[in-house]
């Protein structure tokens, strides 16, 4: 994939990077009492990161910047990188802290999950970051890089993993072109709670974001993604999955979405292959280990378009 200078397409990812422990249970567990795990999953993880891994899964030249402790943790993230060719250049190394950890418990009855998370609020990047992008998805955990990377990137497409209402991700969300946002970031910020069968709701929803922000899909989960077109909000629904862990979906949604804008694929079919992207990770355990390779998506998406 290539710019209009003929130079290979890349990729900047800005944001949190973690260490996932996932425990399936048969039930979310209740207070005061003992449980014993029987399979539990330990792999890299963050909305930036997993999204970073996506991109180079699916052949983007792409680089994450993040921060990680000088750890036993820290040094597995950056080999999962390495193996999957993620460009580790911009990715610190912080001496005083751990790297950051995050415990999801999966309800095997229904695929959501609890996220218990553990980060040192002193870590942040201190270099420079120093490359020339095609495109920066940004997470909001790294404000003032985000904003000078985007500043030393003027043509570069802009993306936010809205996540959740965050001082740092709104301020970042007033910057980029696509405003990606979670359901809980939609209805905390307006005020308003999503009703997919009420028009008039979804278009109040949309006038307050897109009054302060550009280009804005909110993303409901296994409804699929909204977004508005000439005024109109449409609906792009998800495929039909058995869902088993949701741990990461969102993050594969951003990464298949930025791929897709590198493709200069219409808004419509962008979504329609996120969403894919992200429904297919659902049906297995793991932010890393449920990724769908692109030839997987594509097939898909190749096959709802003859349904």
């Amino acid at each position: 994939m290539y710019n209009y200078n003929g130079d290979v397409m890349k990729v900047l990812c800005i944001g949190h990077a973690a260490y996932d422990f996932t425990m399936p249970m048969k039930e979310y567990p209740k207070e005061n009492k003992k449980y014993r795990v029987e399979n539990a999953v330990g792999c890299g993880g963050g909305p930036a990161s997993n999204a970073a891994f996506l991109l180079s899964s699916w052949g983007i030249k792409t680089y994450f910047a993040g921060v990680v402790g000088n750890d036993e943790n820290g040094r597995k993230i950056k080999e999962e990188f390495k193996k999957i060719k993620v460009n580790t250049r911009f990715l610190e190394v912080d001496p005083n802290n751990d790297t950051t950890i995050s415990f999801i418990v999966v309800n095997a009855k229904n695929g959501s999950r609890t996220i218990f998370t553990k980060r040192s609020s002193a870590m942040k990047l201190t270099k420079e970051i120093n490359v020339k992008a095609d495109l920066i998805l940004v997470d909001g955990q790294e404000l003032e890089a985000s904003k000078k990377a985007m500043e030393n990137n003027k043509n570069a497409i802009t993306v936010i993993d809205a996540g959740r209402v965050k001082k740092e991700t709104v301020e970042l969300a007033k910057l980029v072109d696509y405003v990606i946002c979670s359901s809980d970031f939609a209805e905390e910020y307006t005020g308003i709670k999503i009703d997919l069968k009420d028009s008039k709701c979804l278009e109040n929803i949309f006038s307050k974001l897109t009054s302060e922000f550009k280009n804005v899909i909110i993303t409901v989960e296994d409804k699929g993604a909204l977004y508005q077109k000439d005024g109109i909000v449409k609906q792009v629904p998800s495929i039909r999955v058995k869902q088993i862990d949701s741990t990461g979906a969102g993050d594969i949604f951003h990464g298949a979405f930025c791929y897709c804008l590198l493709k200069k694929y219409d808004i419509e079919k962008c979504i329609m292959i996120s969403n894919i992207a992200g429904a297919i990770s659902v049906t297995r355990v793991g932010g890393r280990y449920s990724m769908p390779s692109l030839k997987e998506v594509m097939s898909t998406y190749r096959k709802c378009l003859k349904k």
